[in-house]
Parts: C-alpha cells; structure tokens; sequence
C-alpha cells in the first residue's frame, strides 16, 4: 500500500504540490490524469524517493521513506520498476544490457546464466522473445516502451510506475502497450500507477482514477464515476481530452 498524506513541494517560488493526500491499495491499478503542469511527474517522483517533499508524508507499506538514510532509500527502490516517458534506453547498449542495468547497479552479479535467463523471460513476458542482442537503433517505438517494461520488471517489483507510457505511439501500439499492462497487472499481482494524458489508455486501464488539478488530487473514483460527474472542471477536462 502506498499512502501520500498532506504533500508539499515548491520549486524556488512556484508551489507545485499544495498537499496532495492519496491512498493506494495494493495490487490496484491507478491512473493519474490533469493538466500539464499539475505536479503529476512530480508525484511521480517522491513515490520512488527521487524527490523529498518540503512537508508531508508518504509512505511504502506503512513505512515513511521520506525519512529514510541514502541506503535505506536505495534498498527500497528496488521495490519498484519504472517506465520512463521516452522508454530511456541507452543507444550504445543491446537490449540485454539494457534490461540488466537494474541488477548491475544493485547487486554484484554472481550468477550470469541466472540474469541471461531472467532477462529471457522478461522479454517473453513483454512479447518481446529473441531480441537480446539488438540496439535500441534497431526497435520501433512500441518495442523501446517493451525493452522499458522488461527493464521495469527485472528486479521482481511489488510496484510499476508508468510516467506516459503511450505517448508518441500510434494508437494500434498504444492499445497494444494498454492490453500488456493489464496483462502485467494480472499475471504478477503488482500495484501499478499510470501518469498519461491519454485519456483512451485510461478507460482501457485504470481501476481508479485521480485527477490532479492545482498541486491536489481534485477528483477520485471508478472510471464510470468519471464519466458520469457533472463537477464543470472535471467535464471540460475530459471533453477536451476525448474520455
């Protein structure tokens, strides 16, 4: 479970957060939706301890990693994947290497054939199988966002963080990439959270949604609560956004 109570973040003099407060029960799937400029990138980022918040909480299985020593933060993290936007592959590395990172930067790697199959049977669960040994110069979009996936679930996560996972893909991939999220969701049991403007990706997704609206979670509820709310921020959000 992951619990945000009361967050605050300023960059200089701008308020970005302005006491975001979120519950996220385990093995839920939640999608972040709002404007740009909302603070949903930085929610994002103290999730995984990548930002400390200027006051407020949150908290990874009822412990609170904002108080956490360098060490312990990094020890946790291990308990997340992370998809980013732009999938963020190294050009120089094949597809093996790439997926490895996690594991390299964690741990001493004692068992090389144990990794090769790990990333074997990361790659299958992708629907990527046989493509270790290619460059990133050599994949469509939609497989960079998989050879992401894969490397997002290397180190076995309790927790999927999806920062725009359909963003510049068309939408025959971008339906692909939703199916394998849900797929994901189900096979592994994870808990998984979805920042997207892709408003198609949240109904195909999303079992609860929130929307953030001036640094706070304006809205929360079941995509048909979000179809059916007559609040006029939330209605002129989604009309302008094809929900």
């Amino acid at each position: 479970m992951i619990e945000i109570k009361n967050l605050h973040k300023s960059f200089n003099s701008k308020e970005v957060l302005r006491g975001v407060n979120l519950t996220i029960e385990e093995g839920q799937t939640l999608a972040i939706i709002g404007p740009s400029g909302c603070g949903k990138s930085v929610l994002l980022k103290h999730i995984v301890g990548l930002l400390k918040p200027d006051s407020g909480k949150v908290f990874i299985d009822k412990r609170d990693i904002s108080d956490l020593s360098e060490n312990d933060l990094y020890e946790k993290r291990r308990e997340f994947g992370f998809l980013f936007q732009g999938a963020a592959l190294f050009d120089s590395m094949t597809v093996e290497e790439n997926i490895a990172l996690p594991i390299i930067e964690h741990d001493k790697v004692t068992d090389q054939k144990a990794l090769d199959k790990s990333i074997v049977d990361k790659l299958e669960l992708v629907g990527l199988p046989g493509i270790q040994k290619l460059k990133p110069a050599e994949l469509s979009g939609g497989m960079k966002k998989r050879v992401g996936l894969a490397r997002a679930l290397i180190t076995n996560p309790k927790f999927i963080l999806y920062d725009e996972p359909t963003t510049g893909l068309d939408p025959v991939t971008s339906d692909s990439i939703d199916d394998l999220i849900s797929e994901l969701n189900e096979k592994l049991s994870v808990t998984s959270i979805v920042v997207t403007h892709d408003m198609f990706s949240v109904k195909n997704v999303a079992e609860k949604i929130c929307m953030m609206h001036e640094g706070k979670i304006y809205f929360s509820g079941s995509p048909k609560d979000l179809e059916n709310t007559d609040d006029e921020i939330v209605t002129n959000f989604i009309r302008r956004t094809g929900f």
